[in-house]
């Protein structure tokens, strides 16, 4: 498979046609008389008029063409065309038009990009992501916003987007030019930067179906001459999917809301500032509901209620009703300065966030059956990190870029877990005295367990890039981590009796862990290579090698002690970037390969959950190697300035190539999960002006993906059937187009689709249903001054 993706590639850039740059031959310049004086001047004259002409000619050609996209992946400012990396860029406009407002819809516009919310919630690029609720254990894929690492356990980084400039995802192992060490590639966010001099303020305000609503706005104040501040803020809600029949309330609702502020102030030509805040809030309703393999009593209940488990059920008639709030905060400092032609950038962040999970398991009224009504957990992070990159002038024929990384993530998380184990929690409106705890240990006084680790990162990089030629050039980076990585669990005692409204026995499940406390340490050097040939301005071909590597770490499955090893990955990517036709016809395409060893794969674990009974535990373990191999492909083509057509499409062959985790269980050369192996996007987009003041906008996208498992070793049950999502936009642009109204249609064909499937114990299958699986219909109103 391997080869041929190569011979794929090659044959592709064989047929290429090469263009050299036009070159001007040298000639001694012949006497000159006067007359012949004259007559040159009169030519020069023409020749001048003939060039201002052709220079008219091509600005009109460039402003019709595609618009440049402008990315930082190398930590400076360049075009993407000349980039040796694949980058999906998605910008402001393009996430407004999908009518997205959460950083996990990323999926839905970006093939080759997954995220699972069932185990740990974290992105997978190219399939591959270790998903876990284990605190030591670091991101495969590092989300950074405004050059901040957002990697605190069970946040995203970023609650609601409002004032997007632009996303970029760098697929395969990043980490030798900032930031964090990711195995499988970086999710780059760029927020709106204070402008200088210039009052404006923009707003968009929509509601629709399931009282869907979407509020931003954004303000920009000029102070004085070198300064400015920038604020955004946003409110987005809507109603459930399902329904919780004994509560009588609607089961999947969320709310967000948060704000964002930036100072910046330029003391000199040389020096910049920019002081920032952030605090975002999320609330939702989201519950597991049933889908299956419930007792024929639990079912029976089920039904009288109106409640029928199965592939697309989204109601339960459990009386506890779950809720999970979270909420991230922090700030940042961000200095650069020109140290002669060079630039010295400094970045220092503290972040906090948390998350209270409540998450009942009963399905059914307590007096019927109960299995955990009693299912809270509650996360705290704090995370202080330091960032200097120093790096020399583009377009020198050497190019270079030192820097250094510090950061420390403190993690405490409490988790209780009561039950009966599926016996009813009140028989004859007594409660049962005991409980079985999850969340304690045998020999422990404890009812809650304690979890709290730290994890510590400090690391070295560079990069040097030779400009050999104006066709090729080569770039060599590296990067030298230390990592130490710490958790320890112990158990704690919470109030029963306020919690449960009486003061019942609690019976330990599991033992207590037979070393409390742990700690891994490790050092790695990965680099990176990549010439690149340019065959003319717009075309080049690149070839690029890259290793990575993710520390090891500390897990506590069912109480018992479980360190794991490090990962490291091999990647091996080959591309071709080209623009046509002055610049209308966009067409990029790679092929990749990337071997793991060790790779820190999820598996459900069965630990004990009381009555005879056990539960599947989410739990890392070393998986011996792996591959993730495919293609992947995009195009823009702008046949008149009005219309823009875009797609992209990925194929993604990830499964493990050695994994027995027992020796009576083989996962070998099954698939990782939440891994497509076809995705694709597609994407139309009209603007015309009707008059000088009044404009029409249409906007249509089209996302695929291919059929999943959300459970390692690809189980019947977990499968998630391929779907496909069609969004439309439609608008007009009064008042000079300041002012934009239009109709939304969101999921317009009504595509339904799960999010994953567990196996929770004696409580059968169960599901999440996200709220992008039915069709919304809305109106919308932005403003801009």
């Amino acid at each position: 498979m391997k080869n041929t993706f190569f011979k794929l590639f090659l044959c592709c850039g064989i047929a290429l046609p090469y263009t050299a740059w036009a070159q001007t031959p040298s000639t001694a310049p012949a006497e000159q008389t006067p007359h012949t004086k004259k007559a040159a001047k009169k030519a020069k004259v023409l020749r001048a008029s003939k060039a201002d002409a052709k220079a008219v000619e091509n600005k009109k050609a460039e402003s019709a063409g595609l618009e440049s996209v402008v990315v930082s992946a190398q930590r400076r400012a360049e075009n993407s065309q000349s980039v040796p990396l694949s980058i999906q860029h998605i910008d402001g406009k393009t996430l407004a038009n999908a009518g997205y407002t959460a950083l996990t819809d990323l999926q839905y516009l970006a093939p080759g990009v997954q995220y699972d919310p069932t185990q740990g919630a974290a992105f997978q690029i190219r399939g591959v992501g270790s998903e876990s609720f284990d605190f030591s254990n670091a991101k495969s894929v590092s989300v950074v916003v405004d050059d901040v690492v957002m990697d605190a356990q069970r946040a995203n980084g970023m609650i609601g987007m409002v004032d997007i400039n632009n996303v970029d995802i760098l697929m395969g192992p990043q980490g030798t030019l900032f930031g964090m060490n990711s195995t499988s590639g970086v999710i780059a966010v760029t927020t709106g930067k204070p402008v200088l001099n210039k009052l404006t303020a923009r707003g968009s305000a929509s509601y629709g179906e399931h009282n869907e609503r979407i509020l931003n706005a954004t303000l920009n104040v000029p102070l004085g001459q070198k300064a400015a501040f920038r604020i955004s803020g946003f409110d987005n809600a809507q109603d459930g999917f399902g329904r919780n029949v004994v509560l009588n309330k609607l089961v999947g609702s969320t709310n967000e809301y948060g704000t964002r502020g930036k100072f910046y102030v330029e003391p000199t030509d040389n020096l910049d500032i920019t002081l920032q805040g952030d605090y975002a809030h999320h609330w939702d309703s989201s519950v597991r509901t049933p889908v299956g393999g419930q007792t024929p009593e639990v079912t029976s209940a089920l039904n009288s209620l109106g409640v029928y488990p199965g592939p697309k059920n989204a109601d339960t008639a459990d009386p506890m009703y779950g809720t999970i709030v979270s909420q991230e905060y922090g700030a940042a400092l961000k200095i650069h300065a020109k140290l002669g032609e060079n630039d010295l950038n400094f970045i220092s962040a503290w972040r906090g966030s948390t998350y209270g999970n409540n998450t009942p398991v009963d399905l059914v009224p307590l007096d019927v059956y109960a299995y955990y009504p009693y299912n809270y957990g509650h996360l705290s992070t704090q995370k202080f990190s330091d960032e200097i990159r120093f790096s020399s002038p583009k377009g020198k024929h050497i190019e270079w870029l030192v820097g250094g990384f510090f950061n420390r993530l403190d993690a405490r998380q409490t988790q209780y877990q009561w039950g009966t184990a599926g016996a009813p929690l009140y028989v004859n409106g007594q409660p049962s005295p005991t409980l079985y705890n999850n969340s304690g240990a045998t020999g422990q006084s404890g009812n809650t367990s304690l979890f709290q680790s730290r994890n510590e990162s400090l690391a070295a990089f560079g990069q040097l890039k030779f400009n050999i030629s104006k066709h090729f050039d080569i770039a060599i980076s590296g990067r030298y981590t230390h990592d130490k990585n710490s958790q320890g669990l112990s158990f704690i005692n919470s109030d029963a009796q306020a919690i449960t409204g009486y003061n019942p026995t609690f019976i330990p499940t599991k033992g207590g862990p037979v070393y409390p406390w742990g700690q891994m340490s490790g050092q790695n050097f990965s680099g990176r290579i990549s010439p690149e040939y340019h065959f003319n301005p717009n075309v080049m071909a690149y070839f690029t090698f890259s290793t990575g590597y993710k520390p090891a770490g500390i897990a506590f499955v069912g109480n018992v002690y479980d360190p794991y090893h490090k990962e490291t990955v091999r990647s091996y990517e080959a591309g071709l970037k080209s623009e046509w036709m002055h610049h209308k016809l966009r067409l990029n395409m790679d092929v990749f390969r990337e071997d793991f060893t060790n790779f820190q794969a999820t598996v459900l674990t069965p630990v004990p959950a009381g009555n005879g009974t056990t539960i599947l535990t989410s739990a890392i373990g070393n998986a011996g190697g792996l591959v993730s191999q495919g293609v992947e492909g995009n195009v823009a083509y702008k046949p008149i300035p009005d219309l823009t057509f875009s797609g992209s499409v990925s194929f993604t062959d990830a499964h493990f190539t050695d994994y027995q985790p027992k020796p009576t269980v083989s996962y070998t050369n099954t698939r990782l999960t939440n891994s497509p192996v076809w995705s694709a996007n597609a994407y139309v987009d009209y603007h015309h002006d009707l008059t000088p003041s009044l404009g029409v906008q249409a906007h249509l996208d089209y996302a695929y993906r291919g059929t999943t498992w959300t459970v390692t070793g690809q189980p019947n049950y977990s499968k998630v059937p391929a779907y496909s999502l069609v969004n439309l936009r439609v608008s007009l642009l009064p008042l000079n187009k300041r002012l934009q109204v239009g109709l939304y249609v969101r999921n317009m064909f009504n595509q339904y689709f799960s999010t994953g499937y567990q196996l929770y114990g004696s409580a059968g299958y169960l599901h999440y249903t996200s709220p992008d699986a039915r069709r919304t219909i809305g109106g919308f109103i932005n403003f801009s001054y």
